[in-house]
């Protein structure tokens, strides 16, 4: 099963006996698998397995779900932070999706932050002290880090998507929860991304939720906010650029349903829209198959995402532009609450600017 036909299964779009029988599988399989998951938390907790410090201070950004969340725009917004501050950042993560060499996210973070050295491979806490010993790093950020307990931080940042905060309200396989939500517990920091695509009711329902299974949470509200769009020469276009375009856009991320009402946000005539799996690997024959969809469409413009622009190369699908539209993390509600969390982490002599 591909992962488009295991989220209709999960979120019980799929149905039928034999659907209903293979959730109730998912569901035994899903029960040892949160025991795992909480034993092993209790081993970190209780100090029965070791985190390894390496002497600076380490913020991890991650999430309680499979799938996107917004990690990405966080670390760079993060990143600039303490470069604002002077001071030497590197960015850890573990490369997921990609075999050879930096993956999409990692590409994404070097276009926008060419400053900071971003280090990937299995082990975080080897990478640290490669940052540290031979980089002079004064704050690492530990990309999609909230389950990497090996590496000792010093604030946890929790994302919840505002469309799928709970992960379908189950632990992975039989929805998709990475461990229990009152994990949160653990947060110096939740972020509720793409906050702007909710109404306010809905945004206090989630966060009564956490808070009645983690206690009482320093609660931030953010959007993905459109800033540019840019072609693979890293050339800049206004989103007015857009305006009566017919748009043709598809994308390989953890939640293209997002990126889809981003478009809709912006007033895109958009045309039809794709989605591939999370951290699709482009190959010759996808880009053909690509050309010919937006040239039968009629398409003017072909449109994706920073994620998927940096794996694809190429500024065209035959004779259609192709951009991605460039995105920032933009704090609707409790940036000072973010900003004291950071604040705490700064040197002595360091103040906010």
């Amino acid at each position: 099963m591909n992962e488009a036909g295991f989220l209709r299964l999960v979120r019980g779009e799929t149905r039928g006996v034999l659907a209903s029988l293979a959730r109730l599988g998912l569901s035994l399989i899903s029960f040892p698998y949160g025991v795992i998951i909480r034993l092993r938390n209790l081993a970190f907790d209780r100090g029965w397995k070791a985190s390894h410090r390496v002497g600076v201070p380490v913020i991890a950004v991650g999430n309680l779900t499979l799938g996107g969340t917004g990690k990405t725009p966080m670390v760079e917004w993060i990143g600039r932070w303490f470069r604002r501050h002077d001071l030497r950042v590197a960015i850890l993560s573990r490369g997921y999706g990609d075999t050879a060499g930096m993956n999409d996210k990692g590409r994404v973070l070097e276009e926008n932050l060419p400053e900071v050295p971003h280090l990937q491979g299995a082990d975080r806490v080897a990478l640290a002290r490669t940052a540290v010993e031979e980089l002079a790093s004064e704050i690492l950020i530990l990309d999609d880090g909230f389950q990497h307990r090996r590496l000792a931080r010093d604030l946890d940042i929790v994302l919840l998507d505002a469309l799928d905060p709970f992960g379908l309200g189950s632990i992975f396989p039989r929805g998709l929860l990475r461990e229990p939500v009152r994990s949160l517990k653990r947060a110096g920091v939740v972020v509720l991304s793409r906050a702007d695509l909710v109404d306010e009711a809905t945004r206090l329902s989630i966060r009564r939720r956490a808070e009645k299974s983690a206690g009482p949470l320093r609660w931030i509200e953010a959007r993905h906010a459109p800033l540019d769009l840019i072609d693979a020469e890293l050339g800049s276009f206004s989103l007015e650029s857009l305006t009566g375009q017919k748009v043709a856009a598809f994308c390989g991320i953890g939640n293209p349903e997002g990126f889809r009402r981003t478009l809709a946000g912006l007033g895109v005539d958009l045309v039809d829209f794709r989605a591939f799996p999370d951290h699709h690997a482009y190959t010759g024959p996808d880009v053909a198959d690509l050309s010919r969809w937006v040239r039968d469409l009629g398409a003017e413009l072909a449109l994706t995402t920073q994620k998927d622009l940096v794996k694809l190369r190429t500024s065209s699908l035959g004779p259609v532009p192709l951009r991605a539209l460039r995105i920032g993390l933009e704090i609707m509600e409790g940036a000072e609450v973010l900003e004291q969390a950071l604040s705490e982490l700064l040197p002595s002599g360091k103040d906010a600017p």
